[in-house]
């Protein structure tokens, strides 16, 4: 099979391009299409990749020391802090418990202790890139269960400094590590190897806090924006660099700097110019670990494989469960908690390479763990949709849940006529305008810093999961008259309509939709009235525009409210044809030329004779003021 360059390329593109889409249409996630998408082009199927599976993946890896810079990009060390009990609390029983379960098993089964504690270490690592890409997908990383498998990820990478520093000391022959894992603190031992690496750390909080920013600067001052992506890039491969090189995890150095940067001008440009690349990387990694899959060893060996990776998996699901609930979280995140761990992580691929050279475990063993990891992280994906599509339902329409999760949540006693669920940017407007109108509004969300933060503003907000048949109830929906879905995930909405249409259907529906697909779903869901996210908003600045162009403001408004009237019609005229391919762009092409000619038409005609009683911008401007 042709080995070039190129081909191996076309082949990691190829297959992304044909297996992710599928699997997102079927609902599995763009993770398990990435891997489906490995196992076929790998040496157990089409053999068009082989040897290089390993190199490809130790680039693609930067994909994650990426996807975790971007991470800290979004907190600050004032947020970090915060979540210090969850990462050493949480985090840290979670890595020490699953090992030494993990350790006691092995031994049971005929592991020596100290290949059992190997083992167990090793093991108790969880995938990074699949499970923040999974949670993102699914709109969970800002739930409590998304924040609590974060923090217990950045223990983990944290915990790899003195899994690294221990494997040496638990060998026979420790001079037998010979390769590119050896760094400058080598020769460094004790307490001086302990003060380089905090000393290295610090190097990495002033580089990025003294000096990215005035190099970063310079740099756009030049106005040449490839420039600053080059300078950004550079950055996250010189981090990754110095924190490889004295023995630390590249990805904590990377989460590190986006901390420090977090707070500095260049944030979202940052964010915009690395994201691509990020997505790219991951892509291309999660694929190489789908190559890595020995189908036909998988095959020999899959009694023995299957065996492992259910012990494992089941002994974190039930470490997590119980951390879980130690931590107090409802019933449904902590099932999101122990479901998106289970898997063994991508560094366990680096730190079997180590053991091997450490010889503290067999080659035969050593292959079949690292088997062991790739079919665990391939089974995450999919113990996230059965979790997803089984499970979580399941609790969300339990109209008597258990009597901890009623404490979880708000005491809800109210019989207001709205019903306001998610209190995002939107929500938070629609319901100042309806309280300065005399309307009052009962308001559920499910994010806790948000309620939080809105109550100390003067806001009555309930803290509950408006999807719930339970709370819905407790709010008053059987007396209230209208229900405003303004939830920033597209699940969520589906969910509330599903569930007020099933026990509340005298409920009047009014929704927010982020996209068109969306916005098509409500529609086929019979919801009362549906509106885009910043529609209004992009009509508002046209008209603005048109006006210091030189055209009268009357004229612009009153064109700016046909069109949105005229869009509102098409969107619901294409929600029944639009998986009906040729007629749907046949509708849109003539939904575009009708916009037009009524827009044009309105626009011809004379401003002074077409309307003698209109307003006049001066009028306009002047009641803009007012308000």
């Amino acid at each position: 099979m042709d080995s070039s360059f190129l081909f191996q390329i076309i082949a990691y593109l190829g297959s992304a391009v044909i297996f992710v889409p599928i699997a997102k249409k079927l609902g599995l996630g763009s993770v398990l299409g990435y891997l489906i998408a490995g196992v076929i082009i790998g040496p157990s199927v089409l053999q068009w990749v082989g040897s290089g599976t390993q190199d490809v993946m130790h680039v693609a890896e930067f994909g994650v020391v990426m996807m975790l810079f971007l991470i800290g990009l979004e907190l600050d060390p004032g947020t970090l802090w915060k979540l210090r009990g969850p990462i050493l609390g949480m985090g840290g029983l979670q890595v020490i418990l699953s090992a030494l379960l993990i350790a006691t098993i092995c031994s049971l089964m005929g592991f020596s202790w100290k290949e059992g504690l190997v083992l167990g270490l090793t093991l108790a690592l969880s995938s990074t890139a699949i499970v923040m890409q999974s949670l993102g997908e699914k709109g969970w990383l800002d739930t409590v269960a998304g924040k609590s498998s974060f923090a217990v990820l950045l223990f983990q990478d944290i915990a790899v400094i003195p899994i690294l520093a221990l494997l040496p000391l638990l060998a026979d022959n420790a001079s037998a590590v010979t390769t590119e894992g050896d760094t400058w603190l080598t020769d460094i031992s004790g307490p001086a190897k302990a003060v380089s690496l905090l000393a290295a750390v610090a190097i990495v909080v002033l580089i990025g806090k003294y000096i990215v920013g005035p190099i970063l600067r310079v740099i756009t001052r030049t106005g040449m924006r490839e420039l600053f992506l080059v300078g950004a890039l550079l950055l996250i491969v010189l981090i990754a660099f110095i924190m490889q090189k004295v023995g630390l995890s590249p990805a904590l150095g990377a989460f590190l700097a986006g901390v420090v940067l977090a707070n500095s001008e260049f944030k979202h440009e940052l964010e915009s110019d690395l994201e691509p690349f990020k997505g790219l990387l991951l892509g291309v990694f999660f694929i190489a670990v789908g190559a890595s899959i020995n189908i036909f060893f998988v095959w020999q060996e899959a009694s023995t494989i299957s065996m492992w990776v259910g012990l494992f998996m089941l002994v974190k699901i039930i470490v997590l469960y119980v951390l879980a609930v130690v931590f107090k979280l409802k019933i449904d995140q902590r099932i999101i908690l122990a479901v998106s761990l289970a898997q063994m992580g991508e560094f366990a691929f680096v730190l079997f390479s180590i053991i091997g050279q450490l010889r503290l475990l067999s080659a035969d063993t050593i292959n079949i763990m690292v088997a062991v990891v790739a079919v665990s992280m391939a089974l995450s994906p999919i113990l996230l949709l059965v979790a997803d599509k089984l499970i979580l339902p399941r609790l969300n329409s339990l109209a008597n849940p258990p009597e901890s999760e009623e404490k979880t949540f708000d005491e809800v006693n109210e019989n207001k006529k709205v019903i306001i669920a998610g209190f995002g940017q939107v929500g938070t407007i629609v319901a100042r305008f309806l309280h300065l109108n005399k309307v009052e509004t009962t308001i559920l969300d499910y994010n806790g810093d948000r309620v939080e933060m809105l109550r100390k503003y003067g806001f009555k907000v309930y803290f509950g999961d408006p999807t719930r048949y339970d709370l819905l109830k407790s709010a008053g929906a059987s007396k209230a008259s209208i229900i405003v879905s303004a939830f920033d995930n597209d699940e969520d909405h589906m969910k509330l309509v599903h569930m007020v249409k099933k026990h509340f259907s005298h409920l009047k529906i009014v929704a927010i939709a982020n996209t068109r697909n969306l916005a098509y779903d409500l529609i086929e869901n019979d919801v009362d009235r549906v509106y885009r996210v910043g529609t209004d908003i992009a009509l508002r600045m046209g008209v603005d525009v048109m006006t210091e162009l030189g055209y009268r403001r009357y004229t612009v408004y009153r064109a700016s409210q046909k069109f949105s009237k005229l869009e509102e019609k098409s969107l619901y005229k294409l929600a029944r044809i639009r998986d009906k391919g040729s007629e749907y762009i046949q509708m849109v092409q003539e939904t575009i030329r009708e916009l037009e000619n009524e827009l044009l038409d309105d626009m011809s005609v004379d401003d002074n004779s077409s309307v003698k009683n209109a307003w006049s911008d001066t009028e306009r401007k002047k009641g803009e003021d007012e308000n």
